[in-house]
């Protein structure tokens, strides 16, 4: 096998290197600066220049791509540019003039797309990782298929956290083995957050009209967040999955990075899909609607029975979500504010947070503290306490069994759709064992414990698995655990997380809440490959277990980095999220363009002058680590 798979290896770092090279120096050499003309231009505004004729799409193609070659090379966001770029505008801008854009919203428009959906054409699909490299996919995506259909021009792909952050419980966010390391626009030494980096960092970078990630926990919310732009997470099942790279069918899914809320609502309106026979979920509901009792194949749960009270079947899908934009959208609003564990961060980190909730009461919502905490930080006057007071979220324990249990097997379903790459029908224990056979390249930096935890476990839905506990569930046929925590089975995890759902929708419906508003993430920290990650806090977990929707909107600027807020809901609520994303848009205008400084705190780190001496008689005081 291996003697094999090293030839491809060799001959995809030839291709890759030139595929750098090219990105590198661009069309036009490498000499020339970046323009600017079609910055922060949104998909209304490109469409009417190109309908009176005043920009082509070939013209607008030729922008990104020369946006590309002079700045790309700092922020490494772009992992593959399309050959045929230039070649699928010019045939857009021949139709131009004859047919609908209400039929054809994208024509013409660039897109970019993560590297784990795949398009059949010339480019490759990999989620970072050279055991998908070789022959492109033999089929499109339904998101690929779909954006087509719609008239947009695919520009390329995004670099990703290898594996869509699931390897490592080391990895470092933005890093794959065949892509590198994806930078933040804003300070190239700090991190773009993933797996989706290169997508919010390219659309932060104006490298695209708009892009598109997935998210199983986060992987949208968070790039978006610390790369300053929107980022929509849709309920699971409201797009299809077919064709992408999987961690877990129970909770990936892939929506779009933006500039604004309305580009990303345009490009939401693109990709959902009902009915996909590659994705059983595109005619379901997500776990957290999911009746779990049993009664449909062999696990607890499926997306094929919702729960019987007739309030959590699959609703009708709104043929466009641009309806629900509302400049006013947060007047009379209600928002659950859960603080997500923000208050150990910094107060600077706070203080942006709190400022956008004060700016949401001016706006007109009303905000409820879930916390219980006597709306701290908050100096309005719309702030009250939970009333019944909040007995908090159920937590969601089974997340990592699921996602695992999951992806042993979804990945092993993906594989066989593959062919002419070393992971051709293959199964997890194929990529470990490439991963073992190229660790130079694929595991410079961290290992893979996720993939070994992952093809260890038991093979059954009702067996009970060593290292996964809860004492949300007391399941007493498997073994005692820490107490009140057993262990649980893939089937009882699956049941813990839909509770989580449950509670959060509990929490909507007793306060009468439009969403839940909580900060998404905090400010990019720096790069660390030897430390991997810096997490501070995080609210997507609120929503990835149960599979429910999140959009990030930038809500502030630290010392130069972008944080955003999430607004949260329960399944098929992407239209009352909108309303409200787009009215604190209009409310705050937060969003602003990135420097591509080598390092945004270079400013405040010239330390003491000579002038300046310490006084040696002053008290000592003891350093904050200690």
């Amino acid at each position: 096998m291996f003697p094999k798979t090293i030839r491809q290896f060799i001959a995809a770092l030839s291709v890759l290197l030139i595929a750098n090279l090219s990105a590198a120096q661009g069309p036009n050499g490498n000499d020339k600066p970046a323009p600017t003309q079609f910055n922060e231009a949104t998909i209304a505004e490109l469409q009417a220049d190109m309908s009176s004729g005043k920009l082509t799409s070939v013209e607008l193609v030729q922008f990104y791509l020369d946006r590309i070659a002079a700045l790309d090379s700092g922020v490494n966001a772009i992992i593959q540019l399309n050959p045929d770029a230039l070649k699928l505008a010019a045939m857009t801008d021949r139709v131009r003039g004859h047919v609908s854009l209400e039929k054809y919203p994208l024509l013409g428009i660039p897109v970019l797309l993560k590297d784990n959906i795949d398009t059949h054409d010339a480019m490759q699909t990999t989620a970072g990782s050279f055991v998908l490299f070789g022959e492109p996919a033999t089929r499109d995506s339904t998101v690929a298929a779909n954006l087509r259909a719609k008239g947009a021009v695919i520009l390329g792909k995004t670099n990703l956290s290898e594996w869509a952050n699931f390897r490592s419980f080391f990895s470092t966010s933005g890093w794959s083995g065949r892509g590198g390391l994806t930078h933040n626009p804003y300070s190239l030494d700090r991190n773009a957050c993933g797996s989706s980096s290169g997508s919010a960092a390219a659309a932060a970078a104006n490298f695209t009209a708009v892009s598109f990630g997935s998210e199983t926990d986060g992987s949208i919310v968070c790039p978006a967040n610390v790369n300053g732009v929107v980022g929509i997470k849709p309920t699971v099942g409201l797009v299809s999955r077919g064709g992408v790279v999987p961690i877990s069918h129970n909770q990936d899914t892939v929506g779009p990075h933006a500039r604004t809320v309305a580009d990303a609502a345009t490009a939401l309106n693109t990709v959902v899909t009902t009915g996909d026979p590659r994705d059983p979920y595109t005619s379901g509901v997500p776990l957290g609607w999911e009746a779990c009792d049993g009664s449909v194949g062999p696990y607890a749960c499926s997306p094929s029975k919702p729960v019987q009270d007739g309030k959590h079947n699959r609703p009708p899908i709104p043929a466009d979500y641009t309806k629900f934009l509302d400049r006013d959208g947060l007047s009379g609003a209600r928002l659950g504010l859960t603080r997500s564990g923000i208050s150990s961060a910094p107060p600077l980190v706070q203080a942006a947070f709190y400022q956008a909730v004060e700016k949401m009461e001016t706006a007109g919502a009303t905000i409820i503290d879930l916390d219980n905490q006597d709306c701290m930080g908050i100096t309005g006057n719309s702030c009250f306490n939970a009333d019944p007071r909040f007995s908090g979220f159920s937590p969601p324990d089974g997340e990592l069994l699921i996602l695992e249990f999951d992806f042993r097997n979804d990945l092993a379903s993906y594989f066989a759709t593959r062919v002419g790459v070393p992971a051709a029908s293959g199964t997890l224990q194929t990529a470990i064992d490439f991963d073992n056979a190229h660790p130079d390249v694929e595991m410079p930096y961290f290992g893979q414990e996720i993939f070994l935890q992952a093809e260890g476990l038991a093979k059954g839905a009702n067996d009970c698995q060593s290292g996964f506990t809860s004492a949300v569930i007391q399941d007493a046929h498997c073994p005692e655990a820490v107490a009140p925590a057993r262990q649980i089975t893939y089937n009882d995890a699956l049941i813990i997380d839909h509770m989580a759902g449950v509670s959060l929708e509990s929490a909507l419906k007793t306060y009468d809440l439009n969403a839940i508003v909580a900060p998404t993430d905090s400010p990019g920290w720096t790069t660390d490959l030897l430390l991997s990650d810096h997490f501070l806090f995080a609210s997507s977990g609120l929503a990835g277990p149960p599979g429910y929707p999140i959009i990030n909107v930038p809500a502030g600027d630290v010392r130069g980095m972008p944080v955003g807020v999430s607004f949260i809901g329960t399944a098929f609520s992407e239209g009352a999220l909108i309303t409200l994303a787009s009215g604190f848009e209009a409310t705050t205008h937060n969003r602003f363009e990135p420097s591509f400084t080598p390092d945004v705190t270079t400013a405040h780190t010239a330390g003491t002058f000579l002038s300046n001496l310490p006084n040696p008689n002053a008290v000592p005081t003891k350093h904050h680590r200690m």
